[in-house]
């Protein structure tokens, strides 16, 4: 017992804590962290001379250009080992390493975010981590949802994205207890973080700042001459922020001779003074932006709002359209046969179904609604499904039926807008008042959702009129 506590104090000389403070202001985790550009070119890297470091107090840190860079300039390079991944290799031996592996593994797969979190996490500990200069320059805090007060979690008003956030608080809440576990009694040299207590506040700090930060590029080439998807954290990279019109981009280079890559960020159009280097992280929706980035776009093209394809639900949409269809409840063998094909009948179907985005109404919807409000299954037959899915196709199966059809989407639209407990007046109020941040991040979120509705119904309002005036033209001639 003695000399077990004669190696922890021992150990303790070489950590650093890995406890999680609220903070009202964002901060890095150090206070005077080390110059991230300047330990970058010291590893071999490359950095564009004209590029810094700048807090615009929006977006947060962020690298900026001082002078234009013109279109095709390289602006960062980083060498093979400056990138984090979780196979990283480090001064740590080979049980320690063997114990965190064996806790990544029960990880499941869709928060891969957590299993480079937890070797972010280990790196932490450590007071002579290779990593610290990058790792010292992360946030103190994060504003993604598991991060936020009980009411504004409830605030966010939408049931899919509450039911992610919970199941991520379950998650970690559960994972500490098997953390601790699994660590009980271990020897203090095998233990991965330094004998350190690792909590779900902290767990929740590394999985968010690896969903946040990292990329998923591609690893070592397998046998078959492809390649996997690694995540990896990408120091100074990571902080270039989001467009969707970005002027840099990321590549990967790699010579036939030499396996190891290099990671480069590259002038996609030119760049002014002062412009911020902006990437994209993907053609996401607010969701994905608001749980593992946490920040919300606004006007986002890529939102959606999910729906569930349920017979009741079509029934009363239908209803409050003025359309006559008995069809939802109890679909003709033909159409439920459509129905099967389209993944919403059957034992593996999959329900859920969105309204806005790029196909403004999801293409499954669109062709379900448009054959169950048909009669006739010739005139069904005579079109390839995939026409039917699609809304550039105008009026397949006659004006009549694609009339019910955007009539019955924007009912469903009525009632989804129903589901919310507050109008987007009251949630602009709310914005007006000087909320804490998580309170305003709430607010922004839940309008951009009631936003999608709106313009879903505005522009099947629109292709309505439309196509109404279509059909007094036909009735007249």
């Amino acid at each position: 017992m003695a000399a077990s506590k004669m190696a922890l104090a021992s150990l303790a000389l070489h950590i650093r804590p890995l406890t999680c403070m609220a903070a009202s202001q964002p901060s890095r985790l150090a206070p005077h962290p080390p110059d991230l550009i300047l330990w970058v070119k010291r590893e071999g890297g490359f950095v564009h001379h004209s590029l810094k470091l700048s807090d615009d107090g929006s977006s947060g840190l962020g690298l900026v250009s001082s002078e234009k860079i013109p279109q095709g300039s390289d602006l960062i390079s980083l060498p093979p080992h400056v990138p984090l991944r979780f196979e990283s290799e480090s001064d740590d031996d080979a049980a320690s390493f063997a114990v965190l592996a064996d806790l990544a593994r029960r990880i499941p797969d869709e928060l891969w975010a957590m299993k480079l979190g937890m070797r972010l996490l280990q790196e932490r500990a450590k007071i002579d981590s290779f990593w610290w200069p990058y790792i010292s320059n992360l946030p103190e805090t994060y504003t993604v949802p598991i991060f936020f007060p009980g009411e504004d979690i409830k605030n966010l008003q939408y049931a899919p994205l509450l039911y992610q956030v919970n199941r991520r608080c379950r998650f970690l809440l559960e994972f500490e207890q098997e953390i601790r576990r699994t660590l009980e009694g271990i020897k203090p040299s095998d233990h991965p973080f330094r004998g350190q207590d690792v909590d779900a506040s902290s767990l929740g700090w590394a999985m968010s700042a690896v969903s946040s930060r990292a990329f998923r590029l591609h690893g070592k080439k397998l046998l078959d001459g492809s390649s996997n998807d690694v995540p990896m954290m990408l120091p100074l990279i990571d902080m270039c922020n989001h467009s969707f019109k970005p002027n840099a981009r990321i590549i990967q280079e790699q010579s036939e001779e030499n396996t190891n890559t290099l990671v480069k960020v590259i002038a996609e159009t030119d760049i002014k003074e002062n412009d911020p280097l902006m990437l994209n992280y993907g053609c996401l929706g607010n969701d994905f932006f608001l749980l593992d980035y946490g920040f919300v776009i606004e006007s986002n093209p890529y939102d959606t709002v999910e729906l569930k394809y349920d017979e009741a639900l079509m029934d009363a949409a239908s209803m409050a359209a003025g359309v006559s269809s008995p069809n939802f409840s109890s679909p003709s063998p033909w159409q439920s046969q459509f129905l099967s094909r389209l993944n919403l009948a059957g034992e593996a179907s999959n329900l859920k179904v969105a309204i806005g985005g790029p196909e403004l109404v999801e293409g499954r919807l669109l062709a379900a609604l448009r054959i169950l409000l048909c009669c006739e299954m010739e005139a069904v037959e005579k079109h390839d499904i995939n026409k039917l899915k699609s809304l550039s196709v105008e009026a397949p199966l006659g004006i009549a039926n694609e009339l019910a059809v955007f009539r019955t989407v924007i009912a469903l639209c009525m009632i989804a807008l129903g589901h919310f407990p507050t109008k987007i007046m009251e949630d602009e109020a709310v914005l007006k008042q000087g909320v804490s941040a998580t309170t305003e991040l709430a607010a922004r979120y839940r309008i951009q959702k009631k936003s999608v509705i709106i313009d879903v119904m505005r522009d099947l309002s629109r292709r309505v009129k439309s196509l109404s005036s279509k059909e007094t033209s036909q009735a007249a001639s």
